[in-house]
């Protein structure tokens, strides 16, 4: 813009210099066209002053299709943390996309919003829904994900599709038969807002369900909005790579079961891996958070689902979850479920616990029965850097022959993402064996990964 303005100034100076050296009866003339150049150069500064005010939208990174929307200007909550990081030289508590909603508010207005979200959509105790809601924003629906909408069903459970007792809006259940919203189901959306927690897992259905949401809106022309959030296991990548022959709705896409991304970048490696059917590609903003990075130590408010509450099973979960195919239970039922394990024929120690019906476990592995096992909570000091294999190994060794281990060998191998693991702990191989034939494939996706990435 500065040259197009500058180029007709240099003409307009040009002119009045010459009328300046004219003859006198070009008096009035100059006077009209002196002060009209007052007016040019007032104009243009207010142009430029205007120019450089305006907030003005970026992408940081993007593939086709995907802008991950910053601001050049600081909002005032985040001026706070920049305050603080000068003073105290660190910060504790990243901002999260749910929070940064000022960078695309513009873009909501006069839009039909659906929003798909959970118990964990909140910001400052504040759900996202009532959030919009408050803005005076068009949201017209809510869909949610597996635990349904106030994260109490049921693992497995079948959520319903009903209507929202406070707010009125229609709930629409993305698990079950309906895991990908409809044409009907979009028809009358402009935008769909994603916002849930996520735990970094490959079987944890959250990603499952956003792949479905991202098709959904590629096959409809929909525009999706994820606000990012931190992933409690995103400082380490670890696990075989899930082989083509077990995608399933706990394991989509060829990624190892800790894979270190964020929901925004997760999103973002869907797009740009063409991993949506047919290859679609859907129109994708992300929000990112600030003040986070991948070793960053984030505990997660709001429990993600009915059995994982606490930053211990958060932690465990990646290690344990494959116990879920056996006859070993994990601790459903208890207090702290993934934070033990446990079998009636194990040993008796130190440690023993007994699962009953409660919500979140209406029918839990060995009810009402003692099981002997392992209290995995004063393990949990440190931060784990990879899954722990030598829980399912020991299972195996204590059990023996003449106790069946994994009873349910199919749903083993998706969990697993391979046959090769269940056979190789059947054929008694250690975990530093098992873990070497992961390398090459973790190598492979550590490459994909690297350009999907918005935080160090």
């Amino acid at each position: 813009m500065g040259l197009e303005t500058f180029l007709p100034c240099t003409s307009f100076w040009s002119t009045l210099r010459a009328m300046k050296y004219s003859n006198g009866k070009s008096y009035l003339s100059f006077t009209v066209l002196r002060y009209a150049k007052v007016l040019c150069l007032k104009s243009i500064l207010i142009i430029l002053l205007a120019s450089c005010s305006i907030p003005f939208k970026r992408p940081l990174n993007t593939t086709e299709e995907t802008i991950i929307i910053e601001n050049e200007t600081v909002a005032k909550e985040e001026a706070l943390r920049e305050e603080a990081l000068a003073v105290h030289g660190t910060i504790h508590k990243p901002i999260l996309g749910i929070e940064r909603l000022h960078l695309f508010m513009d873009s909501l207005t006069d839009k039909r919003i659906a929003v798909v979200s959970n118990q964990t959509s909140m910001v400052n105790n504040t759900h996202l829904v009532d959030t919009l809601l408050a803005m005076k924003l068009n949201v017209i629906k809510v869909f949610a994900p597996e635990h349904g909408f106030r994260g109490e069903a049921d693992a497995g459970e079948k959520v319903h599709s009903t209507v929202d007792v406070k707010t009125g809006l229609p709930l629409i259940s993305l698990y079950g038969n309906n895991k990908k919203p409809t044409y009907e189901q979009l028809v009358d959306v402009d935008i769909v807002i994603y916002d849930i927690q996520d735990v970094g897992v490959r079987f944890y259905t959250y990603i499952s369900t956003l792949h479905y949401v991202m098709e959904a809106c590629a096959e409809n022309k929909k525009q999706l909005i994820v606000l990012d959030r931190p992933n409690p296991n995103g400082h380490y990548i670890d696990g075989p790579i899930r082989e083509p022959q077990h995608r399933s709705f706990v394991g989509m896409h060829p990624v190892p079961i800790v894979y270190g991304m964020t929901i925004g970048e997760y999103a973002m490696m869907v797009n740009g891996e063409r991993w949506l059917r047919d290859s679609l590609v859907c129109s994708l903003w992300v929000i990112p958070c600030k003040y986070y990075t991948h070793k960053t130590n984030y505990v997660i408010p709001v429990a993600p689902s009915p059995n994982l509450k606490s930053e211990v099973a958060i932690t465990m979960y990646p290690s344990l979850c494959m116990f879920e195919a056996t006859t070993v239970s994990v601790g459903r039922g208890t207090d702290r479920p993934f934070e033990m394990y446990g079998h009636p024929k194990f040993p008796i120690d130190e440690f023993s616990f007994i699962p009953t019906s409660r919500a979140g476990a209406k029918s839990p592995m060995y009810e009402n029965r003692i099981c002997n096992g392992y209290d995995l909570q004063e393990h949990n000091q440190k931060r784990k850097y990879e899954i722990n294999l030598n829980y399912l190994i020991r299972a195996k060794q204590l059990l023996g022959d003449s106790v069946s281990f994994i009873n349910q060998p199919g749903f083993f191998d998706r969990l697993a993402g391979t046959s090769t693991l269940r056979l190789q702990i059947e054929k008694g191989w250690g975990a530093k064996e098992i873990r070497a034939e992961w390398k090459p494939g973790l190598d492979a996706f550590k490459a994909t990964r690297s350009k999907y990435l918005l935080y160090p």
